[in-house]
């Protein structure tokens, strides 16, 4: 039987790059010890607050078919959020709720592009993101952010790039996978950028609240910007939230007008026992939610503490997120190469970069989804296996004499982890 071409659009890397996932899920449904570190889901449970609201919402009889935009209350509590953290006024017609960050992204690219159209995005970048524009027959065109670089774009890379086809720019910060984020100057380039050529700005703002450097910024709140803006985020990451699918999309009214319609034939509404929950975790400051990205914080050093003395490896410390970057190229083994060794051997399951583009060739991301115990097992096993790797060729120690890579890889351990 005959497919359509647009399962050849939405398929390859991006989808290939859980494979790794996969197997570790496999590995541990076999009775195997796997520390998982290769996907973003956080390891806390969601806010009680937030649990007791959907119950009682459930409770009321709230099944039935919702507003296919988000119940006004919720779109009400997200527009009263962004103006809190980022000072642009926004209508609650202009908010449309979906089914969490990645359906949001998926809608917006089928409101704006066309077969051809371009799209400038960061790279490495999320790896549906390819696909996500893949399903319209947009193209994109990567911007290489090079780890020398800290992960950061240079707004001049992003204008060599332009063209006459060029529709818009998508960019993440902070980012996924690097945790770099963008300053105020680097956005108002940006912007100027955007005004000047007439393109879409698409900002992917869902790690925005795990950011612990400097103050996020938003685009849309700069001069001409709310108009061209397309600003994305959820809160699967910052309230715990990722299996409630709640996520949304602020733009023009034009665009939401839009976004509403193909939400009508697409998804009919999320329930309304969730949005009434969604709505709890954005009205409320909530400790839980405090304590969760402190914690994030603790992680986040203490990995980046355990791994800073070990031969092989190189750690790039990220602004925000939930994950860490891992620079393994002097190990001699590629990313993949070297995630894989990893799990089947020493029972960490990580991500290779080049999953995310070239850009991040000889890294691995590091989810800092485990509690700070685990973490620290796992850093001491990333060690053992970079440190084991280098003794491929010999090694000689302060007295001369030659080491195996155990006796190195125990060196590295009493002065990293004791």
């Amino acid at each position: 039987m005959r497919y359509s071409a647009l399962t050849q659009r939405i398929a390859g890397d991006g989808a290939a790059a859980w494979d790794i996932h996969y197997r570790a899920l496999e590995l541990q449904a076999q009775g195997r010890e796997v520390f998982l570190l290769s996907i973003g889901d956080p390891d806390f449970d969601t806010p009680a607050p937030i649990v007791e609201a959907a119950i009682n919402s459930l409770r009321a009889g709230n099944t039935h078919y919702s507003d296919v935009r988000g119940s006004l209350g919720l779109r009400q509590a997200i527009a009263r959020h962004h103006t809190q953290h980022s000072g642009q006024a926004v209508d609650p017609l202009e908010v449309v709720v979906l089914a969490g960050a990645q359906c949001a992204l998926y809608a917006v690219a089928q409101c704006l592009f066309d077969p051809g159209d371009e799209v400038i995005v960061a790279e490495p970048m999320y790896v549906t993101y390819e696909a996500v524009f893949g399903a319209c027959a947009a193209k994109v065109v990567p911007v290489p952010v090079r780890p020398e670089q800290g992960f950061r774009i240079d707004p001049a890379d992003i204008a060599a790039r332009i063209t006459p086809r060029t529709r818009a720019l998508l960019l993440n910060s902070p980012h996924n996978p690097s945790g770099a984020s963008l300053s105020r100057h680097t956005w108002e380039c940006l912007a100027q950028l955007c005004i000047e050529h007439d393109l879409w700005l698409i900002s992917d703002e869902v790690y925005s609240e795990l950011l612990y450097e400097g103050e996020h910024f938003s685009p849309a709140s700069l001069p001409g910007m709310a108009a061209r803006c397309a600003t994305i985020n959820s809160l699967s990451k910052s309230h715990a939230m990722s299996g409630w699918r709640v996520g949304w999309v602020i733009g023009p009214q034009a665009l939401c007008e839009h976004l509403s319609n193909l939400a009508l034939c697409m998804l009919y509404g999320l329930p309304d026992f969730v949005l009434d929950a969604a709505q709890v975790a954005l009205e409320h400051d909530l400790p839980q939610v405090r304590h969760m990205r402190q914690t994030y914080r603790e992680r986040r050093d203490r990995v980046c503490a355990s791994l800073a003395a070990c031969p092989g490896i190189s750690v790039h410390r990220p602004d925000g997120g939930m994950f860490v970057m891992v620079d393994i190229r002097a190990t001699g083994l590629g990313a993949q190469a070297f995630a894989e060794r990893l799990l089947e051997d020493y029972g960490v399951s990580v991500l290779a970069g080049d999953a995310f583009g070239p850009s991040a060739a000889g890294h691995v991301r590091l989810g800092l989804v485990l509690d700070t115990e685990r973490l620290e097992q796992a850093c001491q096993r990333i060690a053992r296996c970079a440190a084991q790797l280098l003794d491929n060729r010999p090694s000689v120690d302060e007295r001369g004499g030659h080491v195996d890579g155990e006796a190195q890889y125990r060196r590295v351990e009493d002065k990293t982890y004791q």
